[in-house]
């Protein structure tokens, strides 16, 4: 009989706690924070001018009243076909909406938000929210309406198929892009 011992992980400290000059030594090491980007009204592809501190309230003054800044979380949101999730195996579903925002990531990894999202101090706190839609119709016309207003996406067809299997946005503002997605469903 076999028994296996678990013990913690135990990784070394920084090499900053280690070596009182390893920020001069190693200046690639040193902590760059994360530029908060501030919420903007167009949500395309080219990068945006941020709002100055006048239009933005939460940035006008010292930041210290009423506590912490308050930040926008940035989201991915990613949208399966359920009449696929019925029909196909649940991992083949799973990797369909995996390709749609891997896509979607590197198609807009230039622009700020996705900078923003995908640095070393957001990695592990990203928010992703998956949604379904009952078919293709519903996932052509939620396309539609994001081309239209400017919100950045990936639309992932299937080859050689050619079917239409989900849509991942680029991350963005919550509060700029929730709104597409109120009326779906989480995927289950």
């Amino acid at each position: 009989m076999l028994t296996f011992l678990f013990l913690p992980l135990r990784f070394p400290p920084p090499v900053a706690a280690t070596l009182p000059n390893a920020a001069a030594l190693f200046p690639a090491l040193r902590r760059v924070p994360l530029r908060q980007t501030p919420p903007r009204s167009n949500m395309s592809a080219a990068a945006a001018v941020p709002d100055s501190a006048t239009s933005n309230p939460a940035a006008a003054g010292d930041g210290e009243e009423g506590g912490k800044e308050a930040v926008d979380v940035l989201v991915q949101y990613v949208v399966l076909r359920r009449d696929l999730a019925d029909a196909w195996p649940m991992g083949s579903v799973v990797t369909q909406g995996c390709h749609a925002a891997v896509a979607a990531v590197w198609e807009h990894r230039d622009h700020p938000d996705t900078a923003a999202y995908c640095g070393p101090d957001n990695l592990d706190k990203m928010h992703k929210v998956t949604l379904e839609v009952k078919g293709e119709t519903q996932l052509k016309n939620l396309a539609e309406k994001l081309q239209a207003v400017g919100v950045r996406h990936k639309v992932w067809i299937e080859q050689p198929e050619n079917i239409p299997t989900c849509i991942a946005t680029a991350p963005c503002p919550k509060s700029q892009v929730s709104s597409f997605f109120k009326k779906l469903k989480l995927c289950k």
